[in-house]
């Protein structure tokens, strides 16, 4: 493993992150100012205190868009805004550096002011081809910010940190001074850890995790799955997930919980949330069961089997892609499929997560089984559980009955989750079509536009801007603004 510390006190970024993840986790600000992971915060719920955001906008006059900066052919991994700095996975095809040409995964880093290029980090796709690497699948998942580290798993299963900055800021941080680019489009690498090679972590198709934190740990799913033949799983033995140390990239703890039960691949990424006093990593894992581990220590609390008994794959019985959300004590998942699968029955869940061991039973409080399978993660607001499925159909439900209070045909399929901001609720679809509703128990549809190119990704806020991502161009949007 290759590991070079900033020279940071433990104790100070120990300090750093308690107070960050305290304000994160309590939604206090939550899109005001930044937007520094997945979700915006450890609990990863999509829901913004921001204000002043537009329902109308136009890609083609410029309306109310701020800037638009140019990404690959396909785009998944959902932008973070922190230190006045974008950052957004993407693929290779608008090749930006002639000296690094070809299929790659890449994350561009943008000035947040004005969209500008500021950096990227490319790399070549793993010669063991689609089993670990799908072609043109770049980076599909999003960075995770503290302070001036941006902390992310690339296409090759590799855990990095690197500056925020780059090299604009005129420094080469960390103890690594021997990057071998080192201009100012690079990105000035602190650390990294290979999944593959200190794990034996073998990801099927695509690594694909975006890190979450508390204290001085990172947690990161590592991909483990099945080899090519869809029957083999090359390494039973290796963790789902794993706890690095932040200022190190030191393994701390890992757990391999689904064995040689995985169905498919893992590509479930952590929630971090203080439930019944205790701070727990939850993570949904490829045997179709979510589990919770003890923050600090990796020890299991609790696992929750999201299929029924007779359940049977790849019929009726399904893994979990969608990422964990915690609001309070309760824990909202449901349950899907690689959308190269179809579509499907799913199931969603609320569940008690101050319970121990195995709570299939115990700890579940509703079960809602007309939601189809789903790649997409949860929106909790004011008593409402929002979440779309793939095969098109938008459900709000009561969050503490699993009532069903509506449901919306979008009439596409949806990869992206819905985000709640403003007293407003915005979901994309493959068609490009961004469908805004207002926040409520009832239905009403506020406007829909198109953003000529299909909507993979969930809307984010920072700083009095609404982003938006299709499959080739990130947008930033603000009332009152006019792309020149």
């Amino acid at each position: 493993m290759k590991t070079f510390a900033r020279f940071v006190s433990p104790a100070a970024v120990a300090t750093a992150c308690v107070l960050a993840f305290t304000a994160s986790s309590s939604g206090a600000g939550k899109g005001v100012t930044d937007w520094p992971m997945w979700g915006g915060s450890p609990d990863r719920n999509m829901v913004s205190d921001a204000t002043g955001m537009p329902t109308t906008w136009d890609v083609k006059t410029g309306e109310n868009i701020k800037w638009v900066a140019a990404l690959g052919s396909q785009s998944y991994g959902n932008p973070v805004v922190s230190g006045g700095v974008v950052l957004v996975g993407t693929n290779n095809e608008a090749v930006r550096d002639p000296k690094q040409p070809g299929d790659r995964g890449v994350l561009k880093a943008f000035r947040e002011s004005t969209g500008e290029f500021m950096w990227q980090a490319t790399y070549e796709k793993l010669t063991s081809g689609r089993a670990n690497d799908w072609p043109f699948q770049g980076i599909a998942s999003s960075p995770l910010v503290l302070g001036e580290t941006a902390f992310f798993v690339s296409n090759r299963g590799i855990v990095h940190a690197v500056d925020v900055q780059g090299f604009h800021d005129g420094e080469n941080d960390g103890a690594k001074k021997d990057e071998t680019r080192n201009g100012i489009n690079d990105p000035d690498i602190l650390w990294e850890f290979d999944m593959m090679e200190e794990v034996g972590a073998f990801p099927h198709n695509l690594a694909n995790s975006s890190p979450v934190f508390f204290d001085n740990l990172i947690y990161v799913s590592t991909g483990n799955g099945q080899d090519e033949s869809h029957v083999n799983i090359p390494s039973p033995k290796a963790p789902a997930i794993i706890a690095l140390d932040r200022v190190t990239g030191e393994l701390v703890w890992e757990d391999a919980s689904p064995g040689d039960k995985v169905l498919h691949g893992q590509w479930s990424t952590p929630t971090v949330a203080t439930i019944g006093g205790v701070v727990q990593v939850i993570h949904g894992q490829g045997d179709g069961w979510v589990r919770g581990y003890e923050a600090k220590t990796g020890k299991k609390l609790w696992e929750f089997d999201t299929n029924p008994k007779d359940a049977v794959w790849p019929k009726t019985r399904n893994e979990i892609i969608a990422t964990p959300v915690a609001v309070g004590d309760v824990v909202y998942i449901a349950n899907g499929q690689d959308p190269e699968h179809g579509e499907g029955v799913g199931h969603l869940y609320a569940i008690d997560a101050t319970k121990r061991g195995d709570i299939t039973t115990t700890g579940r409080l509703w079960h809602y089984n007309k939601i189809r399978r789903t790649i997409s993660t949860a929106a909790v607001k004011d008593g409402i559980i929002y979440y779309p499925d793939f095969s098109g159909f938008f459900h709000a439900l009561d969050a503490k009955t699993g009532e069903v209070l509506w449901v919306h045909d979008m009439f596409a399929a949806m990869w992206s989750s819905a985000f709640v901001v403003d007293g407003k609720v915005y979901l994309g679809d493959e068609d490009g079509d961004i469908t805004i509703f207002q926040h409520g128990r009832e239905k009403k549809v506020l406007n829909e536009v198109n953003m000529g190119s299909s909507v993979y990704s969930t809307a984010i806020t920072a700083n009095g801007a609404i982003y938006f991502m299709t499959r080739n161009n990130l947008y930033a949007i603000q009332q009152g603004a006019k792309l020149k």
